[in-house]
This record gives structure tokens, sequence and C-alpha cells, in this order.
């Protein structure tokens, strides 16, 4: 138990080095874009407070936050300071919500305001920035939220279950965990709509709506249609979302506008449907996919077995 506990202590004091390492340069990150950004831009009143706002979001309330970590730890008060710091961690997630907003308001600013442009290229010219730009400095706080959540677990895990800075840990990664899933989910969400928005670029008109709240891309891919009446067999593109398939074809490569578009020739509701391997079970050359409608069967071949595998196990989950 002895044994067992020293080495506990001693990569537990490791973690707790290196969180404290780890915090004092993303600080030093964070005052560098509050110092040579936020505060002159606020004084020189180069962009307008809102702007402002949109582009820096609560990031003094997380230096603040974290300035205050840092100071616990090198004190070696990890209760109290993690106490603290859980009152803060909803901020990550609004600044995770803002990000998207924060770059667009960012580049339209470099864009149109030429003050600003000159001013930012100056700033990012300094040794302190070493050769990095406000861009890469901006998503900061979302990259050190997933760090917490490491650190947090190694403290937790080499932590004596019978103490009470045990409690305040785990109560800490529970939190962080909360936080964390909250910021992926809306780096989630984000990547979904931009799946569904380059699908229905992909598409030829308007007449097949993507872009539908709730839906989810799943995957996409070429897969040779196996007629019904011995015809020959016909290649088409199907995109797989978590309600319908589509299956589409390429336009005429001489068309004016749409050569390089796709032609829906059908969508097939998932709701019911249901989906059988014909043959690709064993290690073979490809496989059939059979896929039943109330009013339609289709059957879908690949000459790669695993791509026939992969298609039949995201279908089943899709109808599921």
């Amino acid at each position: 138990v002895e044994d067992q506990r020293a080495r506990w202590e001693r990569k537990r004091s490791r973690t707790a080095k290196e969180l404290l390492e780890t915090e004092q340069k993303y600080l030093e990150q964070l005052d560098l874009v509050l110092t040579y950004f936020v505060t002159i831009l606020k004084a020189k009143g180069t962009l307008k407070p809102a702007v402002l706002e949109t582009i820096f979001g609560p990031l003094e309330s997380l230096y603040s936050a974290s300035h205050v970590l840092s100071l616990h730890l090198e004190k070696g008060n990890l209760g109290p300071g993690l106490e603290n710091f859980c009152q803060s961690l909803d901020l990550y997630g609004h600044y995770a919500e803002n990000l998207e907003q924060a770059n667009k308001t960012l580049k339209e600013q470099v864009r149109k305001n030429k003050s600003f442009r000159r001013f930012k290229k100056l700033q990012e010219t300094r040794p302190q920035f070493q050769g990095r730009e406000l861009e890469d400095l901006l998503p900061l706080p979302v990259q050190r939220l997933h760090q917490y959540k490491h650190f947090f677990r190694d403290l937790l895990e080499n932590t004596s279950p019978d103490t009470a800075e045990y409690q305040k840990l785990a109560k800490t990664v529970k939190s962080v965990c909360e936080v964390s899933h909250w910021v992926q989910d809306i780096f989630d969400k984000r990547e979904n709509s931009l799946q569904l928005l380059r699908v229905q670029k992909l598409l030829k008109g308007q007449k097949t709506q993507v872009l539908t709240p709730g839906r989810w891309y799943i995957r996409e891919g070429w897969l040779l249609v196996v007629p019904s009446k011995g015809e020959e067999l016909k290649r088409r593109m199907f995109f797989l979302f978590s309600d319908i398939l589509i299956a589409a074809k390429p336009c005429h490569p001489l068309h004016l506008l749409n050569s390089n578009k796709l032609s829906c020739q059908a969508v097939y509701p998932l709701h019911q449907c249901s989906v059988d391997k014909v043959f690709g079970h064993t290690w073979s050359q490809g496989g059939l996919l059979s896929l039943s409608f109330p009013h339609k069967t289709l059957l879908l071949m690949s000459s790669n077995q695993q791509e026939i595998n992969d298609w039949y196990q995201s279908l089943r989950a899709a109808v599921r």
C-alpha cells in the first residue's frame, strides 16, 4: 500500500507540475492577444465595441480565471483552485459557440477596414508572436479545454479516493467533461451543416432539399445499381443521411452550367427500409446489398468487399 501511494504521489506531482507549466504558457499566449490587440483596440477605437466583443468574446474573463488557477497551482492549493475554476467553465462553452462568428467577423474586418488590417499586420510582426497570426491564437481556449480534461483525469487517477481533494477533482472532471461534450456538439453540428450545404451545392437545381433541420450526414460514395430486368449495371453516387438515401448521376460533361454537378435520380426514405447482405459474407471479391422499401427493392453492388461491409454497417445504423 505504501509503495502504491508513493507511486501515485510521484505521478501526481509530475502531472501537477506539467499542468502548471502549460497553464503559464497558455496565459502568456492569451496575454499577447489581450495586450497587443484588445487593450490597444479599445483605447484607439479602431473597431466598434460590438465588433470587438464579437471577435474576442469572453477572452478577458477566461484570462482572469486561468490566472487565478495558476496562482493556486503555484502555491500547491489544488482544491481551492479547482473550486474557483469550475465556476468559470461555462465561459469555455460560450467562447466555442461564438468562435465561428468571431472568425467570420475578423475576416470581414481585415477585408473592409484598412486601418485594422494595417494594425493587425504590424502587431503580428512583433517578435513575441513568433510568426503566428491572430487567427492561430483565437482557438487556444478550445484547445486548452481539451488538455484540462486529460490533466484533471490523470490527477484524479493518482489521488487517493479517501481524501477531500479526490471529491473536488471528481467534481471538476465531471464539469470539464460536460463542457467538453457541449463544445464537441457545437463543432459536430457545424461540421454537419457544412456537409449538408456541400451536398446541396453538388446537386443540380433546388428540387432536392438536403438542408433540413435534424438531418445528419453519414457517408457518400459510388455504387453499382443492379437493374431488375437484366439491363446493364448503372454507376450512381449515393449520399446517406440519417433519414434518407439519395441516388444521383453525373450531369453531361459538356453542360454549360452543371458539368461538375450531379442530377438527383431518387430519394429513398429510410423509416420503412430493411437492409440485407445478398452476398459478401466471406472474403470474396465485393458484395451485393438489398434495400427493401414498401414499393421498391434496390440492389447495390461493389467489387470492393470492405466498401460493401462499411455501407452495410452505415445503412443498418441509419435505419435503426
